[in-house]
């Protein structure tokens, strides 16, 4: 997991070299720094270095991996990956009830306050969807 780490951690260091060519070259243009494309590289440059972070503190913690030695054949990361959902409707439940709580926004705070509860019915649907019925553990 190093390996994925640094790569992320590269890869925001160049999104911030970008953001800060960018920023100069919509500056000298325009007379003043275009605010959008700025911020949506920033956003970039603090996404990279998150998972960049998560991924090398997880190394941390697991230890080396397959992935890490550079000898290693593609047969030593086999084996069981971990648990993957045959079939979900929750993850399409919490979306829409994002998108309502989202549009609560714009019509009104009594509709930002359903989507809300909306969202923590669909989360806890989704948290505990193998505790009952048909995929029960």
């Amino acid at each position: 997991m190093k390996v994925q780490g640094w790569l992320f951690l590269l890869c925001g260091v160049f999104f911030a070299g970008v953001d800060i060519a960018y920023w100069f070259w919509t500056k000298a243009a325009t007379g003043h720094g275009e605010p959008v494309g700025t911020t949506a590289m920033a956003i970039s440059v603090g996404f990279a270095f998150m998972v960049g972070y998560y991924l090398m503190f997880t190394a941390r913690r697991i230890g080396a991996q397959p992935e890490d030695n550079k000898q290693a054949d593609i047969s030593d990361g086999a084996g069981e990956i971990g648990f993957f959902s045959p079939s979900s409707w929750w993850p399409l439940f919490l979306c829409l009830a994002a998108a309502f709580a989202f549009a609560g926004f714009v019509i009104g705070f009594w509709m930002f306050l359903i989507g809300v509860f909306l969202i923590l019915m669909a989360m806890i649907g989704f948290v505990f969807q193998y505790y009952r019925g048909h995929f029960s553990h």
